[in-house]
């Protein structure tokens, strides 16, 4: 298992090797600065400065004396220099002078450094990064260790993870923070969250809603729901075998906002937190539910199911429904929606929906700042129509193909009445291609954003605060 602390070391520590970067425009200059041995050597080695190319300088007594490396493009991923996690030879290295985008980088270190091992030994990194001067290197472990926690249940195969083990691990994260848990499962969930019950019956594996808090009552609320779909079939409206291979990660939402919750506990921030996570796994068998049938649901509505693979909306409706109940100040929503979002934006960018414009402009400042890619799509109400149904208020599944994430968010938004904010984002929670700061596998899309948003909003500074480069 991957140790973030083992791998950006305290500010204080000395004996660091100095990375030097150097732009490939300014490299002739910086060059003609170097001893004539070191200059030898470099254009013995034909280094240009191209972007993350190395070159260790000799020193006196035969170790490195520093490392030059070649700058990323001004319009490279604020994580590339964490690639050098993996670059570098073993050793402690330190970035010399300073720069606005060192938090950033020293973040890409450890997230780069990820790996997932439980069936078989991974690479461990080598290269230790001393903290930049004058950032907060307890923050970075924390966020890296929540990201991690985030990939390691994503990460996690379905038959290891079910809603037992996903009440656990909730269970787990509350425990050092004296969070309170409740469980509801059996006669009293399908009797409170019927739809909860109705998708996860046909699973040996009981569903049951899972229930956080934390926090003073007398703070502001704020309460996050997640979707916990352990594994997702796609019931009696089965999925091809392409489309449920990687269902386990159908869980992303429920595993994000308990990585954020965390966050927020850890970070003691003033919050009167809530988490709801609906856990199911979506199986079938003979009292699986079916395409045509109708169901109540917490909040008096009544929903015709058009397609049992629209199985999320139906387990989310009734947690936000319920969180809707308190009239929390702030209520996010986060899921592993639908396809038609990645196919509007690709695995890299997960959309968003809110009314408050204030919020949609927070959410979008602080996604660039984190270099957490986020992107505003609209609840466009007219599309409303297409959920109609004639035997009850509404279906599950909308009468059209098109913008089935915007279809998807207006469905989850008919359960939000009294909540001041409400904020859904559509997540992939994977990356297909491994990417600077994102290995190949899970990931927890829109966390920092979302914590640094909290931070801000709620009257906790975060230390080291700074700009991204793309502002």
């Amino acid at each position: 298992m991957t140790d973030p602390a083992r791998l950006l070391l305290p500010a204080a520590t000395r004996s660091a090797v100095p990375i030097r970067l150097i732009s490939a425009d300014n490299w002739a200059a910086e060059e003609r600065k170097l001893p004539p041995a070191q200059r030898a050597w470099a254009r013995a080695q034909g280094f240009a400065a191209a972007p993350l190319a190395l070159l260790p300088l000799p020193g006196d007594q035969g170790g490195m004396s520093a490392v030059l490396v070649g700058a990323p493009r001004p319009e490279a991923d604020p994580f590339s220099l964490g690639r050098l996690v993996w670059l570098l030879p073993a050793g402690r290295y330190r970035f010399e002078g300073e720069s606005e985008g060192q938090e950033l980088a020293a973040l890409g270190w450890l997230l780069e450094a990820y790996g997932y091992d439980p069936f078989r030994p991974v690479k461990q990194a080598k290269a230790a990064l001393v903290c930049p001067a004058g950032i907060d290197r307890g923050r970075l472990l924390r966020i890296a260790a929540a990201v991690y926690g985030v990939r390691d249940l994503v990460n996690t195969p379905a038959n290891l993870l079910g809603p037992a083990e996903l009440e656990r691990a909730v269970k787990t994260v509350a425990r050092p923070h004296r969070g309170r848990v409740r469980v509801t499962t059996g006669a009293r969930l399908a009797r409170q969250f019927p739809l909860i019950q109705v998708v996860g019956q046909a699973s040996p594996r009981a569903p049951r809603l899972i229930d956080l808090t934390w926090g003073s009552p007398r703070h502001p609320r704020v309460t996050l729901v997640g979707k916990g779909v352990c594994f997702d079939s796609g019931g009696l409206d089965l999925k091809p075998a392409a489309g449920m291979a990687l269902m386990k990660k159908d869980m992303g939402g429920a595993a994000t906002v308990l990585g954020l919750a965390r966050l927020i506990m850890e970070e003691k921030l003033p919050l009167r937190l809530r988490v709801l996570i609906p856990a199911v796994e979506n199986a079938v068998s003979g009292n699986a539910f079916r395409p045509g049938d109708v169901f109540r649901t917490r909040k008096g509505l009544t929903v015709e199911i058009g397609n049992t693979d629209a199985e999320g909306r139906l387990i989310l409706c009734e947690a936000l429904a319920l969180a809707d109940e308190e009239k929390p100040d702030l209520l996010i929503n986060m899921a592993t929606l639908t396809g038609a979002a990645r196919v509007a934006l690709g695995p890299d960018l997960p959309p968003f929906y809110t009314d408050d414009e204030e919020l949609a402009a927070a959410v979008a400042r602080h996604a660039m700042a984190e270099n957490d890619p986020l992107w505003r799509l609209p609840l466009w109400r007219p599309y409303d129509a297409l959920y109609d149904s004639p035997l009850a208020d509404m279906n599950n599944n909308g009468t059209s193909g098109f913008a089935g994430s915007i279809q998807a968010a207006l469905f989850l938004r008919r359960f939000v009445d009294r909540a001041r904010s409400f904020i859904h984002f559509d997540l992939f929670a994977w990356v297909p291609k491994a990417r600077p700061g994102r290995p190949l596998g899970a990931e927890a899309q829109a966390l920092r954003a979302l914590f640094a948003l909290l931070a801000e909003r709620y009257g906790k500074r975060v230390a080291g605060k700074r700009r991204s480069r793309h502002n």
